[in-house]
């Protein structure tokens, strides 16, 4: 397990040997997903962050609590 610190900028280092495991470099994007109270971050690649942007707002339309219950359990 890798540990980092939030400063008070809200800023946090990725540790050295999480960006050797994935090959990042200054000025790679990173993704954050929220989800039941956790973060899942991953490295995005200029043309899936475009399209990472589309789909999020195309899908936008069907994130409601209605929606959330109609599809449970899926």
């Amino acid at each position: 397990m890798e540990l980092a610190t939030l400063t008070s900028k809200g800023q946090v280092t990725v540790p050295k040997a999480v960006r050797e495991a994935l090959g990042l470099r200054q000025g790679d994007q990173l993704s954050w997903e929220l989800e039941d109270g956790s973060v899942r971050v991953r490295a995005v690649a200029p043309l899936d962050l475009a399209y990472l942007r589309g789909l999020d707002e195309t899908l936008a339309e069907w994130n409601s609590p209605v929606d959330e219950e109609a599809f449970r359990d899926l």
